[in-house]
């Protein structure tokens, strides 16, 4: 069995697969560091944390209850947001791409080091567990070169100021779900309350829209997405760095255009204010796949992801509007599954004897 770990800044989530990459059970505690809630298959119960190590022992005692003990697991892989240049495969976590992942932090502050500290947790608890990880950037490491420079000196450029794009393992697992079908050139979105898509050229991402961080791009929940450098240095003078970071990335998005970043309400509400942000968010997701499609040369097929992508069909049916003029082409929905391919990964490596 498989255990795979996502570490966030107030959640630690888990999966378990067998290897066979059948889902066994999931879980996870909220709230970390106050009072929230330990979730494990059908099981509920109000715990009180105080940060992440506490909260995998609580969950390894619950999976222990369950019948699924630390001992049974054959190793354990994690969720990693950022890899930087250098990490753009899985890898089992030994002190060097530990390493390389805490020297990464300035690329990723808000995701990196809640990621690692998920690493550092079961490090303490289960030392003799092999440990594997999954990188969100990784997907896009085919990127070429003129899709990923920014055209900045290169001083900034070798200071790692570049495109990164993220939600790879999302993408990754749908090109696993395609399998032998998947179309050659695949125009992928993966719409939640972070949104990004991505030009699937062959089974290699080409072209994506998110950049240096999961802000540029599409509009979303609460980021802007793409906004001009000189506006956000107007901002800046004005607000301040740090409260200027805040608002462009918890504040901004279908948040600042309708006061709630939730589309299903969006959509169930009758106001200006509601349908502007709706169309806001088709309009660039649009867009933005305009240029994604001009990257592969043209489209073969159209594949919808994520929370929103998944479960609310007028979005895909007006941003499908919008790319009419490119033809009519098969429209396909995946399950979003970040879990999946983080365990396929590990099971690779361990195959591969690593």
């Amino acid at each position: 069995m498989i255990l795979v770990l996502n570490a966030g800044s107030s959640s630690l989530k888990i999966k378990v697969f067998d290897d066979t990459l059948a889902p066994l059970i999931a879980g996870r505690v909220t709230n970390l560091g106050t009072k929230g809630q330990l979730q494990l298959g059908e099981n509920t119960q109000n715990v009180e944390t105080r940060d992440h190590a506490q909260a995998l022992d609580l969950m390894i005692t619950a999976l222990d209850r369950a019948d699924f003990p630390i001992t049974g697991f054959a190793a354990a892989a994690h969720r990693i947001v950022h890899g930087g240049a250098i990490l753009t495969a899985p890898a089992r976590l030994t002190p060097p791409v530990v390493a390389t992942i805490e020297s990464v932090v300035p690329l990723a502050p808000l995701h990196n080091p809640n990621n690692l500290a998920g690493i550092y947790a079961l490090q303490a608890v289960a030392p003799g567990l092999p440990q594997y990880c999954s990188f969100g950037t990784a997907f896009h490491a085919t990127n070429p070169e003129v899709a990923t420079r920014y055209a900045i000196p290169q001083t900034h450029h070798d200071a790692g100021i570049r495109r990164y794009g993220f939600h790879g393992l999302s993408y990754a697992n749908m090109v696993a779900e395609f399998g032998s079908a998947l179309p050659p050139r695949l125009l992928a979105l993966h719409l939640g309350n972070g949104a990004s898509l991505c030009a699937i050229h062959h089974g290699r991402s080409i072209a994506t829209s998110m950049g240096y961080s999961p802000l540029s791009g599409l509009t979303m929940g609460t980021r802007s997405g793409d906004i001009d450098g000189a506006a956000v240095l107007r901002i800046s003078k004005a607000l301040g760095e740090d409260e200027t970071d805040r608002m462009l990335n918890k504040n901004a998005g279908l948040k600042a255009l309708a006061g709630d970043n939730n589309m299903k309400t969006l959509l169930e509400r009758d106001d200006d204010a509601a349908r502007f942000a709706v169309d806001h968010f088709c309009y660039w997701a649009a867009r933005h796949a305009g240029s994604a499609i001009v990257a592969m040369g043209g489209v073969d097929a159209v594949a919808f992801t994520g929370g929103i992508g998944e479960n609310a069909q007028v979005i895909r049916d007006k941003i499908i509007g919008h790319l009419s003029c490119f033809g009519n082409v098969p429209v396909h929905v995946i399950a979003a599954d970040e879990e999946k391919p983080i365990a396929r990964d590990a099971l690779a490596l361990i195959k591969e004897g690593r």
